[in-house]
């Protein structure tokens, strides 16, 4: 099972470059319960990266840049299947 609806969808933020930045999601109810992944631009975020990190429903940037701007999409995955939430933009000045 796997329910459409989002607990929380992200909503968009505003930061100053080299300030760190927060999304956060809570996926929608399934069973199994849904692991969270993030997209950038309907890209999967490799959260790899030292500056990246997920945890839980949230995203975390450290030290943002310019060209992490864009528009940020939670999605929700079970073996059910998938679920993007509502798109939330991310503005650096």
């Amino acid at each position: 099972v796997l329910r459409d609806d989002f607990r929380q969808n992200p909503t968009d933020v505003v930061v100053a470059a080299g300030e760190p930045a927060i999304l956060e999601c809570q996926p929608p109810r399934g069973h199994p319960e849904p692991t969270i992944y993030w997209k950038k631009d309907k890209v999967r975020i490799d959260d790899r990266e030292d500056r990246i990190s997920i945890r839980g429903g949230k995203l975390m940037i450290s030290n943002t840049r310019k060209s992490d701007a864009g528009m940020y999409t939670c999605v929700g995955t079970n073996i059910v299947g998938e679920r993007d939430s509502d798109p939330a933009e991310l503005t650096v000045f």
